[in-house]
């Protein structure tokens, strides 16, 4: 065997050995992913779960909620229990009255956020450290601490008891604020300085360069912001007293403790709650997409 013929053989042991070793690892890596993925789906299912069984209980009859063990399915599926509690109580006015509320609060607080944190970190001017740390202190500050003075404010407005005094009292958020300052903070000011060398005004370069390339960061916060105002209870109770005004939350109880419904009725309890959830059901559904992007975005910020 001449010299050649021995390097060619050492060559080859060398890549078998090069190619044993890559296995392993992608072995490793493959059942890695295997168990990553296999936890996902156990916590997915997890926080699903509660959702299927306050679907399927509206199916049930109160024995079948209550027997253990307890059913995963019905032994009859009584579509009725819908119908009795969508019948039972005005539900579709409490659904439309906090769609409407709702809305209108997160058009209000993109508009409104987006100015705020567009000057926060685009603009220049003597105050912004000081502004930038009180949003950040108000940040701080529970929400329940400014109920009363917004109270005596709505109180002296004459906006009690109104949509306007539940829309203006929340037209203005700091998380909203917050969340657009930190997605505009990723947008090069280069971009800011282009415009401006072209003639455009702040408000034109806010509309037509940045919000379009954080709307990702708009979906999050409208949807956050859709489900905080939707689901709202305590706030819109306590200065609304007009039973047409009330929202979902506020319209439940009512179906609960006044209608008698409580204790006694499950299945319409469980079905209320389920088709009252719908609307956020769908608007995340829409939003999904750009949610993500948003997350994948942001993961890659940070990565780099």
């Amino acid at each position: 065997m001449n010299m050649t013929t021995l390097t060619n053989q050492t060559r080859k042991d060398n890549r078998r050995e090069e190619v044993q070793k890559r296995k392993v690892p992608r072995a490793g890596k493959g059942f890695a992913t295997a168990l990553r993925y296999l936890l996902l789906a156990l916590v997915s299912l997890t926080m699903a779960f509660p959702f299927y069984w306050m679907v399927i209980s509206g199916f049930k009859t109160n024995d079948e909620i209550w027997q253990f063990p307890p059913t995963f399915w019905p032994e009859t599926f009584r579509w009725n229990n819908y119908v009795d509690a969508w019948q039972s109580a005005p539900f579709a006015r409490y659904i439309l009255n906090s769609t409407g509320v709702a809305a209108a609060i997160c058009l209000i607080q993109v508009i409104n956020s987006s100015m705020m944190a567009y000057a926060l970190t685009h603009m220049r001017f003597r105050i912004k450290g000081v502004l930038t740390g009180l949003i950040l202190v108000g940040y701080m500050i529970p929400s329940t601490a400014v109920y009363l003075p917004s109270y005596l404010v709505l109180s002296e407005l004459k906006l009690l008891d109104s949509y306007t005094g539940l829309i203006v009292s929340n037209c203005v958020s700091v998380f909203s604020i917050f969340l657009i300052r930190q997605a505009f903070m990723q947008v090069s000011h280069e971009l800011v300085e282009a415009g401006q060398l072209d003639g455009a005004s702040h408000f034109r370069i806010l509309w037509t360069i940045m919000t379009p390339l954080v709307r990702s960061s708009f979906a999050v916060m409208v949807l956050i912001t859709f489900i905080d105002q939707y689901n709202n209870y305590f706030w819109p109770m306590l200065i609304t007293k007009d039973p047409n005004l009330q929202l979902v939350s506020a319209g439940l109880r009512s179906f609960f403790v006044e209608g008698g419904a409580y204790g006694l009725a499950w299945p319409q309890i469980m079905a209320a709650s389920a088709f009252t959830i719908a609307p956020l059901l769908i608007l995340f559904l829409f939003t999904q997409k750009t949610i993500m992007q948003s997350v994948n975005i942001t993961a890659g910020v940070n990565k780099n």
